[in-house]
């Protein structure tokens, strides 16, 4: 239950164009952190995808702007000094996630933490959090499939004051520098994240310059109230009282032959609070797809799924965080227990958005939600040229984003807005392969009135002896579709030897080994498609065919759409829909594809890593 009104509510002594200005300001100092981060940092994680998450919160610790929800209160928690030992100039650095309670969820996540001082007083904080390109471990990039434990995916550091009032711990640094394959990359990194923190703690004090720390900090308090009335508005309009709901949903397996692994969540309100209860989710696994899901973290996804769907002007903050309760069971997959490995947990993260948005859809009357999202896979090419320099790779792809209530769902896109593709130019400038092909996959997207969007095929060619480290999922399971929209295509990986020798890989592996002229095929899974195929409008399927997007049997077959010359055949057409529509199955309210039983879908898992596990290199 929530422990009481928090101290930031009721009337405040600031006027609203004052207002307006500090939340404004932090808003795009928010932005300008990450802007800092990437124009100062060497990896390309960070400086082309901007894999990093930016945070300003007041003098509690409480979140005021960012994206990922603020676990101050744990770091100091779990530091060897306390909150009255925080010094101006001190930076606090962190990356074990169970010292954070999942804030950042896996080893190569670095998070520095600043407080900021004005005149003597705290007025807040600047963190900042970015994933590294190596920390150590087992394999390169610090994200083995086959662990079981923690101790196995790299150097993990306590928080601790890696700047002590303006001064940088230089041992500090180079010892957890020292302990990475790329230590440069590391060093440069981190140091750029302390940048970012520092654009923020200028930014604050320039605004209790202007207006005074006390104006400042009741605009804080203000804007974290603002966002809570808001949030209280939109629980009562469309949160139903009375009833409960929920949904399920499965990732493949965790990389060791174990799947496939279940989501549950149920959702209901009382009052202004909604209770989130993920009772009933599978027990954590021995693979590293464990999600430590942080719990204000989770409060900070519900409350942007409301927020975007129904008042994107509304800032996202710690303010609304009373208004929700969470249930994580201890020992699952979404709240393992230490030394849990945590590696790979982006399936787990995928899926349970999925399960949040798809629960919301039953409670929420009269509202569609997107589908299901395809995956957001990690891949690491790493080895030693010719000329014995060692060299290593790791990017993010990204699957076909859901269709929407609005409109189709994006091809090959993150699920987070800000991250974007790394340029084939930079991987062939920087590392030793080629990349031969980056292209949509035509029909994966689900087929709807709005169309998922679809996967992506990416080819490499690799120039040098090395090895391949990855993790994906969607290759057993479906991303469903929603109101009569269909499945979005599965995930694939196929390694083409030098002598056409192909290999069927599963969607995870750990150091696979490639020589040059060896080739990758790595395709990413679509997104799920929204309402009724044939209610599509018809001129949008043949362009979209004309684009080599949708074939024309998938025209014919899935949108009741026939092709005359590259032209809609409109009398066909009809005919052709009303035969399909007269034939099909009842629309299903969420349709999961072709799926075996749990049994098989076990059976078939363990069989596939049984076979991989056994194959001659």
């Amino acid at each position: 239950m929530s422990t009481g009104t928090p101290e930031f509510v009721g009337e405040h002594d600031i006027d609203a164009t004052t207002l307006d200005i500090v939340e404004s300001t932090l808003e795009n100092t928010r932005h300008e952190m990450d802007r800092v981060l990437e124009t100062t940092a060497i990896s390309p994680v960070i400086r082309e995808q901007s894999d990093q998450f930016p945070l300003i919160a007041d003098p509690e610790g409480r979140m005021v702007m960012g994206q990922f929800g603020s676990a101050i209160e744990t770091i100091i928690a779990n530091a060897s000094f306390g909150w009255e030992d925080l010094e101006d100039g001190d930076v606090v650095a962190t990356n074990d996630p169970y010292m954070c309670a999942g804030a950042m969820s896996h080893t190569p996540d670095m998070l520095l933490l600043r407080p900021i001082f004005y005149e003597d007083e705290r007025v807040g904080f600047a963190s900042q959090w970015g994933n590294l390109m190596d920390v150590g471990g087992k394999t390169p990039g610090s994200m083995p499939v086959e662990a079981t434990t923690i101790f196995e995916e790299g150097m993990r550091l306590p928080p601790v004051k890696l700047y002590k009032e303006g001064e940088l711990d230089e041992g500090l640094l180079e010892t957890f520098a020292h302990n990475t394959r790329l230590p440069d990359h590391a060093e440069a990194d981190i140091k750029a994240l302390a940048a970012g923190t520092a654009a923020a703690e200028e930014r604050v004090q320039e605004l209790c310059e202007r207006f005074g720390p006390e104006t400042y900090l009741e605009g804080c308090d203000a804007v974290l109230d603002r966002t809570r009335d808001g949030m209280i508005d939109l629980i009562r309009e469309f949160v139903p009282e009375g009833e409960r709901y929920t949904f399920e949903d499965r990732v493949d397996d965790d990389g060791m032959g174990n799947g496939p692994i279940k989501l549950h969540l149920e959702i209901y309100r009382e009052g202004d609070t909604v209770y989130l209860d993920w009772e009933g989710t599978d027990d954590q696994v021995p693979g590293t797809v464990n999600f430590l899901l942080n719990e204000k973290m989770f409060k900070m996804f519900t409350g942007v799924f409301l927020i975007m769907a129904f008042d994107p002007l509304l800032t996202f903050n710690d303010g609304y965080y009373d208004l929700f309760e969470v249930n994580l069971p201890e020992g699952s997959v979404v709240q393992p227990e230490f030394p849990a490995a945590l590696g790979n947990r982006l399936p787990l993260m995928a899926r349970q958005f999925d399960v949040l948005q798809a629960t919301f859809s039953k409670l929420i009357d009269g509202f569609s939600v997107a589908g299901s999202y395809g995956t957001s896979p990690n891949f690491v090419y790493a080895g030693v040229d010719a000329e014995g320099n060692q060299f290593q790779m790791l990017e993010i792809l990204y699957g076909g984003i859901p269709a929407r209530p609005g409109g189709d769902g994006l091809d090959g896109h993150s699920w987070w807005p800000l991250f974007r593709t790394v340029p084939a130019e930079y991987q062939e400038a920087y590392y030793p392969l080629t990349i031969d092909e980056y292209s949509t996959r035509a029909d994966t997207g689900g087929a709807g009135r709005h169309r998922g969007g679809h996967g992506i095929s990416k080819v490499y060619t690799f120039e040098e002896d090395g090895a391949i480290t990855f993790q994906d999922d969607r290759a057993h399971t479906y991303p469903w579709g929603v109101d009569g929209g269909t499945y979005g295509g599965t995930s694939e990986k196929t390694l083409v030897r030098t002598d056409g020798t192909e290999l069927e890989l599963p969607s995870k592996a750990e150091n696979v080994p490639v020589e040059p002229g060896d080739k990758l095929v790595f395709s990413t899974a679509g997104g799920g498609g929204l309402g009724d195929p044939l209610e599509r409008d018809p001129e949008l399927v043949v362009r979209e065919v004309r684009r080599g997007l949708v074939t024309a049997e998938a025209a014919r077959e899935e949108y009741g759409v026939v092709l005359d010359d590259g032209t809609v055949d409109r009398t066909a057409t009809e005919s052709q829909r009303e035969d399909v529509r007269e034939n099909r199955d009842e629309l299903e309210a969420f349709d999961y594809g072709p799926l075996p039983d749990d049994d098989e879908l076990e059976a078939r898992i363990a069989e596939e890593r049984r076979e991989f596990d056994q194959r001659d290199d």
